[in-house]
């Protein structure tokens, strides 16, 4: 049977609602920064989020025993989703008009998921490991954000490659600076420690300055690349990058005694100055 084209949007612009439902759910302040890029970029940023909290809830005890199978289950669908028009799944149809789009890598939506894999079964890291985690978890969806950016832009080989080593380094940053705020669930509740400077001890203030240092680095690294993003995107990444450096800062001020028990935030008012200067400076 085949299918009407005229249904097949009318679905297709349900699962990106849907898609979108997740995010606003789950981060609104990545759901506030994503309101600044252009629609079909924001619907492509959004299908892509949105599969990827599905794996995080996957990981992180929604699925309780049957987790390793789920991820192994869930990381056949979002590979073979691409090739198929219809999925029953709407997340995973979003997932699916997005990756077609935008041609999204094979291999980083495999380095995601070997990330997500490692969260089943490791607890500490060293820092090789460490690095591969960050990777996979954050830097290759940094890496397919700018897919999304440059879908319908022409790009040199050179801007492509500087691109790519922003949206690395913003993606590093931006989990780096989430482990930070998550210290006492990530240990308490999942029983993880993702910085291989704490392995076996809590951190200090000596420690926490160092890794505020290297998120300050990264974060110095995607700013370099912003003014190369296209217009449609610029100004949300611009947002997302200042909210983050905010972070770092509030992060920076708090004692690592009290890093270790409560979790750093940025009061809306604070978010929506930020994002607004961010957009602003950055458009067109």
């Amino acid at each position: 049977m085949m299918h009407s084209p005229s249904m097949l949007r009318r679905y297709d612009a349900m699962c990106e609602r849907v898609a979108g439902d997740v995010i606003a759910h789950y981060s609104t302040s990545f759901s506030l920064a994503t309101r600044f890029l252009g629609p079909q970029v924001r619907a492509d940023v959004r299908n892509l989020y949105a599969m990827v909290r599905i794996a995080d809830e996957i990981v992180d005890g929604a699925a309780d025993d049957h987790a390793a199978e789920l991820l192994d289950a869930y990381e056949a669908q979002v590979v073979a989703a691409p090739h198929a028009r219809f999925h029953t799944d709407p997340v995973i149809h979003a997932w699916a008009l997005s990756a077609r789009r935008c041609r999204f890598s094979e291999d980083h939506v495999r380095a995601f998921f070997a990330s997500m894999r490692r969260d089943l079964n490791q607890s500490t890291y060293d820092p090789a490991d460490f690095d591969a985690y960050v990777y996979g978890s954050a830097e290759v969806i940094g890496l397919m954000c700018v897919a999304a950016f440059v879908a319908d832009e022409p790009v040199t080989a050179t801007q492509r490659a500087e691109l790519d080593n922003g949206a690395r380094a913003l993606g590093s940053a931006f989990q780096k600076v989430n482990f930070l705020r998550d210290l006492a669930e990530d240990r308490d509740d999942l029983g993880r420690t993702y910085f291989p400077q704490l392995r076996g001890r809590g951190i200090d203030d000596a420690v926490k300055a160092e890794l505020v240092d290297d998120i300050r680095a990264d974060l110095a690294r995607a700013r370099r690349a912003i003014p190369l993003i296209p217009s449609s995107a610029r100004g949300a990444v611009a947002a997302a990058e200042a909210l983050f450096s905010e972070l770092t800062e509030r992060i920076d001020a708090t004692p690592a005694a009290a890093l270790a028990t409560t979790r750093v935030s940025v009061p809306r008012h604070r978010k929506l100055y930020l994002t607004a200067r961010a957009v602003r400076r950055n458009r067109g």
